[in-house]
């Protein structure tokens, strides 16, 4: 069930097209299948019509909840990022040097796989209802068998070391007792914050333009925040940097 090298190798481009054709949902159209409305405006609709709330009260609960979700991934990917180095994150192949379990890697093995899971949750609202669906059990899947690969990897090349800290700290659900002593290791967190401008992005859209209930105005501001994220990771600094562990 492991990615394949060429999958980790794709994994930004596969994640992307997943996504548009989230938004895109074309079986609506073209057999029927769902209603084009945004899940976050469907969900609010079924609380509504079961009495729990008023779609009123509902919709803007469920903005606040969209809100948290993308705000839990923006710190994890920028938490993650800072302590593994942007270029380990964003390397085309998989990397592996010594153990350093700081920051968010002595609480959870995949905290950036952790925090791109939320932020895909987080955009999903924004999709419809069979788009979500669809995306995030598409991206739930990639990201599992991305998670099985990079530790097979690195147990293969790091052996005991990598097998004592996969038994000390949990692979996805966060641990709030540290499974291990802090490191020397200091993070990077302005060079992580610049290159994690997208999920910040997700974060601040959802929080402050829900409120307008514009639907397509925030779908363009994610493309454009991905845009303006990519840009700006071209250009941060390119020093070596020391793998660790999985991004």
């Amino acid at each position: 069930m492991k990615a394949t090298a060429l999958e980790f190798r794709l994994r930004m481009a596969i994640m992307t097209a997943v996504i548009t054709l989230g938004f895109w949902a074309p079986w609506i159209e073209a057999w029927g299948i769902g209603r084009r409305i945004s899940l976050l405006e469907w969900l609010a609709l079924q609380i509504s019509r079961l009495g729990l709330a008023t779609f009123n009260l509902a919709t803007p609960a469920i903005i606040v909840f969209a809100s948290l979700v993308a705000a839990i991934g923006a710190v994890f990917r920028v938490w993650g990022t800072a302590w593994i180095g942007h270029e380990t994150m964003r390397h085309a192949q998989m990397q592996a040097g010594a153990v350093q379990a700081g920051g968010p890697y002595r609480h959870v093995r995949n905290p950036l796989y952790l925090g791109s899971w939320c932020m895909f949750a987080a955009m999903a609202f924004l999709m419809p209802a069979s788009g979500a669906v669809f995306a995030m059990v598409l991206l739930t899947v990639l990201l599992y068998r991305l998670i099985l690969g990079e530790e097979e990897f690195l147990a293969a090349r790091l052996g005991e070391p990598y097998q004592e800290y996969r038994r000390a700290v949990p692979r996805l659900i966060p641990r709030l007792h540290a499974g291990l002593p802090p490191t020397a290791a200091k993070p990077r967190w302005i060079v992580a914050a610049l290159s994690e401008l997208n999920p910040i992005g997700v974060f601040l859209i959802l929080a402050c333009l829900s409120w307008s209930y514009d639907y397509w105005l925030m779908v363009k501001a994610i493309v454009v925040s991905l845009g303006v994220s990519l840009v700006v990771r071209a250009f941060l600094p390119r020093g070596q940097q020391d793998p660790t562990l999985p991004a």
